[in-house]
């Protein structure tokens, strides 16, 4: 749930510097679609961690409620790629406001080595699609496996094609995702482009425990991504995401394991003759029956995830509806409800315009008026900065150099490893 403003205003009180990402503002009107998805934390250069872990108490649960903990996966980092990851933070906090002074930002030459993982740090940003051509290659160069964990899973039909491609070349393709969320249109979106992956061949299990928020990926027992990124059109080219991209074959191998432990507590949804249906997970029948009834939901979504959810909704009805008017591709039974809600609210609107077209016409009006003086509040404030150097230019976070790290295993190791790198 949301921190109130008492909770802000005392962290300022108490000498925290903090910035708002993109509030909404008079002069960009759907601006606000745009997230700081990042989860990260960063401590002195030494060590830093990247999840999907929010600060919030959903991830606790309810015990009183009997709401188990949300399942997620993040991963602690040391050595140089530390630095790149207090990049990335320097990255977004110059978005809003005046960038960190440079001696604030660690170096990788000034970092020691910590170990023989190599990993990268994938700092996505809007409109680049870093994360997105990245999850494509690893699933066109899967060979064996091909493992995905994923919150909010809206298939886009490059991606989705990638996985039937990789399924047919014989790749165990398996797609994670939860069965009770927070955000229940994403669920409905989801299941409604099940049909195309079962077919395909790709297995898709429901996790069943409160809520599973992990994104992550495990491919041929050796490489890894662990991050914020969902596999939906909003994290690929809309938010700023943070993800690490790990070649190490210990990790996937414990990365493998935590997947087949989740799977324990997941079901299957297998196609029958006319209707995709749940089957419990091979070995875990008893965890099947016991999780069917519906999770209570717990509190109010924030605004930011509402507008993702909504952004990546547009897009799969979108998708849907220009599947049926161009025949391009054939559509399921489970596209149905899609094409009748969206049929239905048309008629709607027709009947709304035609009967009461001044109810249709004020709330259209109000809009393009915000948007017209926007646009042009924008443009007096472009040219009145003629000259000056670029807003919002950036520099690169990503070098290519293969970057060493350790992701330690337990206390005792995250203790030596940090003694060890102690001047």
């Amino acid at each position: 749930r949301g921190a109130s403003r008492s909770f802000w205003r005392e962290m300022a009180a108490g000498g925290v510097q903090l910035r708002c990402f993109n509030p909404p503002r008079l002069d960009s009107p759907v601006g606000w679609i745009t997230r700081d998805h990042r989860k990260t934390v960063a401590v002195d250069g030494r060590i830093a961690f990247v999840t999907g872990l929010c600060i919030s108490r959903r991830w606790k649960g309810d015990p009183a409620r009997g709401v188990a903990p949300w399942r997620d996966t993040g991963v602690e980092i040391c050595g140089p790629a530390v630095a790149e990851v207090h990049a990335a933070f320097g990255q977004i906090w110059e978005t809003m406001g005046d960038a960190l002074p440079a001696d604030e930002l660690p170096t990788g030459d000034a970092i020691a080595g910590a170990g023989d993982v190599a990993l990268r740090v994938v700092a996505g940003a809007p409109a680049t699609a870093g994360m997105f051509r990245t999850d494509q290659l690893i699933a066109a160069v899967a060979r064996e496996s091909l493992w995905l964990t994923d919150a909010y899973f809206v298939g886009v039909t490059p991606y989705v094609q990638a996985l039937l491609a990789a399924s047919r070349d014989g790749v165990d393709v398996r797609l994670l995702i939860p069965n009770a969320t927070d955000l229940p249109v994403i669920r409905a979106l989801s299941r409604s482009g099940y049909r195309p992956l079962l077919e395909g061949g790709v297995r898709i299990f429901e996790w069943n425990g409160s809520m599973l928020h992990a994104k992550t990926a495990v491919v041929d027992g050796r490489w890894s991504r662990i991050g914020s990124s969902n596999l939906n059109i909003a994290s690929f080219i809309g938010n700023y995401e943070l993800d690490v991209a790990i070649d190490h074959v210990g990790v996937a191998r414990e990365m493998q394991q935590m997947y087949l432990h989740d799977l324990e507590q997941a079901t299957e949804i297998v196609l029958s003759r006319n209707r995709v249906r749940n089957v419990a997970a091979p070995g875990v029948e008893g965890v099947a029956g016991e999780r069917k009834r519906r999770r209570p939901r717990e509190g109010r979504t924030e605004r930011g995830r509402k507008g993702s959810a909504a952004a990546a909704g547009a897009i799969r009805v979108a998708n849907v509806v220009s599947a049926a008017m161009t025949n391009h591709r054939v559509l399921g039974p489970a596209e149905g409800g899609l094409l009748l809600a969206s049929g239905l609210g048309l008629l709607a609107i027709t009947v709304l315009g035609t009967v009461w077209p001044r109810v249709l016409a004020l709330p259209i009006g109000v809009f393009t008026l915000w948007l017209g003086i926007a646009l042009t509040w924008r443009a007096f404030g472009l040219r009145a900065r003629r000259g000056a150097p670029a807003v919002g230019a950036k520099p690169d976070a990503n070098p290519v150099v293969p970057l060493t790290v350790v992701v330690p295993k337990s206390d005792a190791d995250v203790r030596s490893d940090r003694d060890e790198t102690r001047p």
